[in-house]
């Protein structure tokens, strides 16, 4: 007969916030993908509704950008992998607030999409300690 045990509820807590700190590093690995690959091509426009002309001329700050997102996804994969809560608090945070700043500054869905994910994982981390 096979048993099954049930994990202590804090391994569970721990899988959560690993879990949801992959998902904002996912996000932000796609972001990279977009803003240093795809800015100036029919999907990046339809993203991040651009037109033509201004993707092409600011194709080069995008990658810049994206550049950045792609830190921002190392640094939460390493914080992961080494178990370093610290690391992971400093680049959520980072996440948490560049969201912030962008839907203030750019668009309100921003929040949402960047912050709010981060800020879900940051409190998933403080709760798993």
């Amino acid at each position: 007969m096979l048993s099954w045990a049930i994990p202590r509820p804090e391994l569970l807590v721990r899988l959560a916030a690993l879990v949801l700190v992959g998902l904002v590093a996912l996000l932000h690995t796609w972001f990279l993908i977009l803003e240093m690959f795809f800015w100036d091509h029919r999907v990046g426009r339809k993203v991040f509704g651009l037109d033509p002309d201004f993707s092409a001329r600011s194709r080069t700050l995008a990658a810049n950008q994206g550049l950045y997102n792609g830190f921002l996804a190392a640094g939460l994969v390493w914080g992961a992998v080494a178990a370093k809560d610290d690391v992971l608090m400093f680049f959520l945070g980072c996440v948490i607030v560049a969201g912030v700043y962008g839907a203030v500054t750019v668009k309100r869905t921003i929040l949402y999409v960047q912050a709010l994910p981060a800020l879900l994982a940051m409190t998933a981390v403080v709760l798993s300690r």
